[in-house]
């Protein structure tokens, strides 16, 4: 197979590896970036003096890892442009933004805003493949029809993507609840393509229709990088409508059902899943998808679990993953 061919699938770029941890001081030395999790995260990040790391205000059940590292071999450098931060290494960029709504005109212009400032930046610099992003949404289901905030983030983002990118980042976009109203994007990026990857079982997100609103999610399910295939924010979603609505054990089993269903899409033979974080609606269910968080689905120590809201106001959980290739299948 040629070279080409190779990047085509997504074989020649390797992604950075993730690694959960619960101090700031038991981040690897090569640390690309990191989210931090907590309602204290923003005075720990400022403390900590390190231009790596992201503070984001979702609450962490306690005993789960608090601190999502990113990890790439060789050194880091730092910079910023403008409102936009990142740190780089020879292959791999992790990038943040963070939008004060109101200056920008509320939260759809918050968000064309920023995806035209990314794509800008990414248009002009060496690591101008974008694999990963994640989109964190104050108030996420607050107001009605086409006026809730998630469909007016998504109208945003299409209006600020226009028609700069071939195909879409895998992508999370979850609820926040401090009431700041600042949107924060996360992301990660190289200089090498990777395939995006859909869900047999879904309808592909960019391909929704018209009664989830006027602009569909523009994301994939899915990247595949070199042995790696980074899932994004997966839900109980069969075609494009939620299932089990109001069952938190049913929507974590075709969560995780869905999760299996794009490792095997995207050609990973026998993966094991890993790196999963889950984000929980209701305070109460934090232990319990914790609990059946557990082996056989994913390794030990190798789950985090947040408070957050979804997208849709009928999700009680939402999934994300890294599957690796060439080890033991999850059940």
């Amino acid at each position: 197979m040629s070279a080409s061919a190779d990047a085509d699938l997504g074989l020649d770029a390797q992604a950075p590896r993730l690694v959960f941890c619960s101090r700031i001081e038991d981040l690897p030395g090569n640390t690309l970036g990191a989210l931090v999790y907590g309602s204290g995260a923003r005075e720990s990040v400022a403390a900590a003096g390190d231009p790596r790391l992201v503070a984001v205000p979702l609450e962490v059940l306690p005993g789960s890892h608090c601190i999502e590292a990113w990890v790439t071999g060789g050194p880091v450098t730092c910079g910023t442009l403008g409102a936009l931060h990142f740190s780089a290494s020879a292959d791999h960029l992790f990038g943040f933004l963070e939008v004060e709504e109101a200056r920008a005109g509320g939260l759809r212009h918050a968000a064309r805003d920023a995806y035209r400032q990314l794509l800008r930046f990414h248009t002009r610099g060496e690591h101008r493949q974008l694999w990963r992003i994640w989109n964190f949404v104050d108030a996420i289901n607050d107001g009605d029809g086409d006026e809730e905030r998630y469909r007016q983030f998504c109208l945003g983002r299409a209006e600020g993507i226009g028609s700069h990118l071939d195909g879409y980042p895998a992508g999370t976009a979850v609820g926040t609840r401090n009431g700041a109203r600042r949107l924060q994007l996360a992301w990660l990026a190289g200089r090498v393509p990777g395939r995006p990857v859909e869900n047999p079982r879904q309808l592909s997100a960019f391909r929704y229709p018209r009664q989830y609103g006027p602009a569909s999610p523009s994301f994939s399910r899915a990247m595949r990088l070199g042995d790696q295939l980074l899932i994004s924010g997966t839900s109980s979603i069969l075609g494009h409508e939620t299932v089990h609505s109001g069952n938190l054990a049913a929507q974590l089993r075709e969560s995780v059902s869905n999760l299996q269903t794009v490792a095997r899409a995207a050609g990973m033979g026998a993966a094991r899943l890993s790196g999963v974080k889950a984000y929980v609606r209701r305070g109460a269910d934090l232990a319990q998808a914790l609990a059946q968080l557990g082996k056989p689905v994913v390794p030990e120590g190798a789950a985090c679990v947040l408070a957050a809201d979804i997208c849709r106001s009928d999700l009680l959980i939402e999934l994300e993953a890294v599957a690796l290739a060439g080890a033991a299948a999850a059940p």
